[in-house]
């Protein structure tokens, strides 16, 4: 289904050729420059070192969760007019029933941000931000970079990448975006799918492949071969998104009559442009993907990649479910038990909930598709319910128009406008101890809106819509599609983009200063963030040695999505789900170094300083995290700066699940220490760590530290740190203490 083949190959004659096997190819990494990858980045590298990539992209996109803080950082570090596209949609906090006015405030907020500063301005229900991003942004040989991690538009031809608020801050004030020159990873595609197959079975294929051992983390998948003419549009696109959850960097697909005909559909055929590699491109590696043997999947809890086929599941369900749900207990910490066995009934699994929505499985393809399943059928009136979300407004009036709304309904489905927030935990929250099959993005711990402190739980299970639909005919008895006769219908989307036309507001290039900025009352400035010291002292508040802590266990999605305008409130919430004490602990930490400032050097400081012999007036004082793995998932950029609220100045850590996580750190000033991988960390909360000379370290590029512990036992112990591969920008933030104040300073300005 799936080859890993890790050894590099070049392209030759629409194949690869491993490279063991080549002869009279070039060097590795001038045929590198061969791919679709590098000529689109070396388009939009500003730098001199073809080492490190200094990108400028053509728009940036982002939701009603982000759009207020990035905007809010950009203003405060002169920000007078968007420099390029810049579209924010309001699709995560839709629901405008949280919180009294604090969702409504933050569209206002955007609207009048669009028309002061030239933006695009997309209302609530219109379309999930990669729905228009595809549908109006998209362009063969662009690059968009969004304030998610999901902003994927590879088998458009365009490259998308997912980062923290606070790349995209740098953008509109005509920064770059900087990262190492990557690898280019080929995914092979050959065969064609079955029916009943559907993308987010490949893609969980994938996922499941390359994600555990980080075989594709920051590279970029370029997708290639014979197989990718019997996909469509939505197919591909379906695949695409969910490179993500690879943790890859980006992606970028050959394109064909097929993306050349979606351009026309919406209007845009001058946007097309044929893309394939070079004869004689090389890739690092390759992933070779059958299409003909890809089979209906499921991705059981907690992740993306824990996938069975559901042949396989439905054959063992007590012996898988059984150690799914150790691994799910394990990572809950005791909070509360799952329990998935309570869904095998007669010895087949059922489900509680059906779910497609979103940038992922909200496509038109897919809908249709779910509906011809399920044409004239019934869900039934058990437990078992199923919402369908179109990903945009002209999907929405597509299969209104063609009838597949209609039969959808007809079997007791409910329909619903476009919306994230299934996704994150914000909406069609199931019922305690339920199972929900989603055509979604991700399956994180508490990712459908449960709260293990209040003894709740559910989980969520990825599957494609079609078996979504299958196990929908079947009463929420799990059934793959491939199982069951149905008729693949004929039906093409037609767009037909006049609603965006009627709604939203198409700013680019109208900046117009003398709008004020609407503020609501939750919406407030980010607080003063303090520069680093010449030596820096930090206090152990949260020690997580789980194998991967994702950002929703750094800063929860779902109910806290309401509060991203409001950094002091927001900040509240950080790690409750897995360290419910750090807060407080953080807060007490950042007192001291609010009463160091203020010359009153605390006796617990001075106490802490004598045995290494710091000083106090050169140290800063802080709190800090260590984690095994840190960062997996979203790219919200609130995981770092609530660290930074509440006083925090560092992370600690083996390696950074994403480089977006990273990135965030450092902008928000929290210095993103390493350990060699063989090191241990015996240390617990109340222990304090303490690196003298950081400032002078980071700002002459020393990468290896040597600091000091101080376990509340009294005992000091040397500790070796790393900070590896900064960036001169992100030297200077670092020390500065945040980009805001590295901004304030007078770098980085264009």
């Amino acid at each position: 289904m799936v080859e890993l083949i890790k050894q590099g190959a070049y392209y030759q004659n629409g194949k690869y050729v491993l490279a063991s096997e080549a002869k009279g190819m070039g060097e590795p990494d001038q045929a590198r420059e061969k791919t679709m990858a590098y000529k689109i980045l070396r388009a939009h590298d500003k730098g001199k070192d073809p080492k490190k990539m200094r990108i400028k992209f053509d728009a940036l996109v982002s939701h009603d969760i982000t759009f207020v803080g990035i905007i809010q950082t950009a203003k405060a570090s002169g920000l007078k007019e968007f420099p390029i596209p810049y579209a924010m949609t309001n699709c995560h906090n839709s629901l405008c029933a949280v919180g009294g006015t604090i969702n409504e405030d933050d569209h206002a907020f955007g609207l009048s941000a669009a028309k002061k500063y030239g933006g695009i301005y997309v209302p609530a229900n219109q379309a999930v931000i990669h729905q228009y991003a595809r549908e109006r942004l998209a362009k063969c040989g662009a690059m968009v970079l969004g304030s998610d991690s999901h902003t994927r538009y590879g088998s458009y031809g365009t490259m998308g990448v997912g980062e923290g608020g606070g790349e995209l801050a740098k953008q509109l004030l005509s920064n770059t975006y900087d990262v190492d020159a990557p690898q280019v990873v080929m995914v092979y595609l050959d065969g064609a799918p079955r029916r009943g197959v559907g993308p987010q079975d490949v893609a969980i294929a994938l996922v499941a492949a390359t994600f555990p051992n980080g075989d594709v983390k920051n590279k970029v998948l370029e997708f290639v071969g014979p197989g990718v003419k019997h996909l469509s549009c939505d197919y591909r696109i379906g695949i695409d998104v969910m490179t993500t959850e690879t943790s890859c960097l980006s992606s970028i697909w050959e394109t064909d009559e097929t993306i050349k005909k979606y351009y026309e559909n919406i209007g845009r055929p001058e946007d097309y442009r044929e893309l394939k590699p070079e004869e004689g491109a090389y890739y690092d590696s390759v992933v070779h993907i059958d299409l003909s043997k890809v089979e209906c999947m499921i991705a059981l809890p907690f992740h993306p990649s824990k996938a069975y086929t559901i042949k396989e599941l439905q054959a063992d369900p007590e012996g898988i479910l059984a150690k799914i749900e150790e691994d799910c207990n394990k990572q809950l910490g005791g909070k509360v038990q799952m329990d998935l066995r309570r869904n095998i009934v007669d010895g087949k699994v059922t489900c509680d909930q059906g779910v497609i929505v979103g940038c992922s499985g909200g496509m038109y393809e897919n809908i249709v598709e779910a509906a011809a399943i399920l044409d004239g059928k019934s869900i039934g009136n058990g437990y078992f319910d199923m919402s369908v979300y179109p990903s945009s407004t002209p999907i929405s009036l597509a299969i209104t128009k063609d009838g597949t709304a209609t039969k959808l309904m007809e079997a007791g489905c409910v329909m619903k406008p476009a919306f994230c927030g299934p996704c994150f935990g914000a909406g069609d929250t199931p019922a305690n101890n339920a199972l929900s099959i989603r055509h979604a993005t991700r399956n994180f711990a508490n990712r459908e809106g449960s709260k293990p402190g209040n003894g709740q739980i559910s989980a969520v299970a990825l599957m494609d819509a079609r078996s979504i639909a299958a196990t929908a005919a079947n009463k929420g008895v799990l059934t793959a599609a491939t199982d069951i006769d149905y008729e693949v219908p004929e039906f093409e989307y037609k767009y037909d983009g006049s609603v965006y036309e009627k709604r939203c507001y198409e700013g680019f290039g109208k900046a117009d200063p003398s709008v004020e900025l609407r503020y609501g009352p939750n919406i407030k400035d980010w607080p003063q963030m303090p520069h680093l010291e010449e030596d820096l002292l930090v206090k152990l508040c949260a020690v997580i040695h789980d194998p991967v802590t994702t950002t929703d266990e750094l800063i929860p999605s779902g109910e806290t999505s309401s509060y991203r305008s409001n950094p002091i409130g927001l900040s509240e919430f950080a790690l409750s789900r897995r360290v419910p004490e750090y807060v407080g602990r953080a807060k007490a930490v950042r007192a001291l170094e609010e009463a160091r400032e203020a010359g009153n050097v605390p006796a617990e400081v001075t106490d802490v300083l004598s045995k290494v012999g710091g000083d106090a007036k050169k140290t800063s004082i802080g709190s800090c995290v260590f984690a095994n793995k840190p960062g997996d998932g979203s790219a919200r950029e609130q995981a770092a700066s609530c660290q930074k609220v509440l006083g925090g100045f560092a992370n600690i850590c083996y390696e950074y699940a994403t480089k977006r996580y990273r990135s965030n750190c450092i902008n928000w000033g929290i210095v993103p220490f390493t350990m060699d991988s063989g090191a241990s960390f015996d240390y617990e909360d109340g222990d304090w760590v303490y690196v003298p000379g950081i400032r002078s370290a980071i700002a002459e590029g020393r990468e290896e530290i040597t600091g000091k512990v101080i376990t509340k036992s009294g005992k000091i112990n040397d500790i070796t740190l790393y900070c590896k591969g900064l960036t001169a920008d992100e030297k200077l933030i670092l020390q500065e203490g945040c980009l805001m104040n590295y901004y304030a300073a007078g770098y980085g300005k264009a």
